[in-house]
């Protein structure tokens, strides 16, 4: 009997969602947790099958400042999870309270406020973005850069998918790189980062099975590049608004995503996301940075 056979039955299927969402996304409060699980229930109820996964020694709660607990995977809730047949991801490394204390938990919070923010809209608009929807720390290799041996990574905070439910009764799926940026490094720094993502798109590797023929790295990764989307947050807004017109003014001299203008770049803040959704004109772009635009890069009339 599997580790999922013995302890999953007895807390529900909800509770069971409520696992594998702490198993990809590793820190969630609660209130995220009410929002992607159970938004049509009480706080109360959600408080209730956290505490009942808490009970089951499957997941733990860690006091942060402001009273927020945030909640994630014990070592026996991650055997579980592991265990359920239909889970095709790699299992979530499990973080200490201490983890969950420290340095790493505003930036992992962030970045699952930006899914949250594409899962209500969807819901709103009748597409399709769920709580599985976004991965985290994507790496993609660069190759060595010049004078070097050692390979260099790419590792994207998320990466993001958004099925769209055209007029004409078809869907599209939207792909975003998701960049979270608490002004922790220069603006300088946040924009060499960026460029990085031009070197991705002109990335080649060798094609499986055709000698001497190379292929885009990407195209093995994703039906088109995804767009990125960088979000800024942990600043007041006025020093955020600099600091995307800055970035964004930086990354217009980079010279890799001057010649590669399909890696595209999208800035928007945190707290428009949350509050406006992203389908707001809350976007600037680098191809046109006066333009205010949605995370389509359309105009909102």
């Amino acid at each position: 009997m599997t580790a999922a056979d013995q302890t999953l039955p007895h807390v529900g299927p909800t509770a069971v969602s409520i696992l594998e969402s702490l198993n990809q996304h590793r820190l969630l409060l609660t209130r995220q947790v009410h929002a992607l699980h159970t938004p049509k229930t009480s706080r109360r109820w959600t408080e209730r099958r956290l505490a009942r996964l808490r009970s089951a020694g499957l997941a733990t709660g860690t006091w942060l400042p402001g009273r927020r607990l945030l909640w994630h995977l014990t070592e026996r809730g991650a055997e579980a999870v592991e265990a359920i047949p239909s889970r095709a991801e790699a299992r979530c490394k499990v973080i200490a309270p201490e983890q969950a204390a420290g340095a790493l938990q505003e930036h992992t919070i962030a970045v699952n406020d930006v899914g949250i923010a594409f899962v209500e809209a969807a819901r709103e608009r009748e597409d399709e973005c769920g709580p599985f929807n976004w991965f985290h720390e994507i790496a993609h290799s660069l190759g060595p850069p010049p004078g070097r041996r050692a390979a260099e990574q790419l590792i994207a905070d998320a990466i993001l998918s958004y099925q769209l439910a055209e007029p004409d009764g078809s869907t599209s799926i939207a792909y975003r790189f998701i960049e979270l940026d608490r002004a922790n490094r220069s603006a300088a720094d946040l924009a060499r980062r960026l460029g990085r993502y031009a070197r991705l798109y002109c990335r080649t590797v060798p094609a499986q099975g055709s000698a001497g023929e190379a292929v885009v790295l990407w195209s093995r990764l994703y039906p088109v590049f995804p767009t990125v989307l960088v979000v800024l947050a942990g600043r007041p807004r006025d020093r955020l608004e600099d600091r995307r017109r800055t970035v964004l003014a930086l990354c217009g001299q980079d010279p890799d995503l001057s010649e590669t203008l399909e890696a595209e770049v999208s800035i928007c803040l945190l707290d428009d996301l949350v509050e406006r959704g992203p389908f707001a004109p809350i976007c600037r772009t680098l191809a046109d940075p006066g333009k205010p635009v949605d995370w389509l890069g359309e105009e909102v009339r």
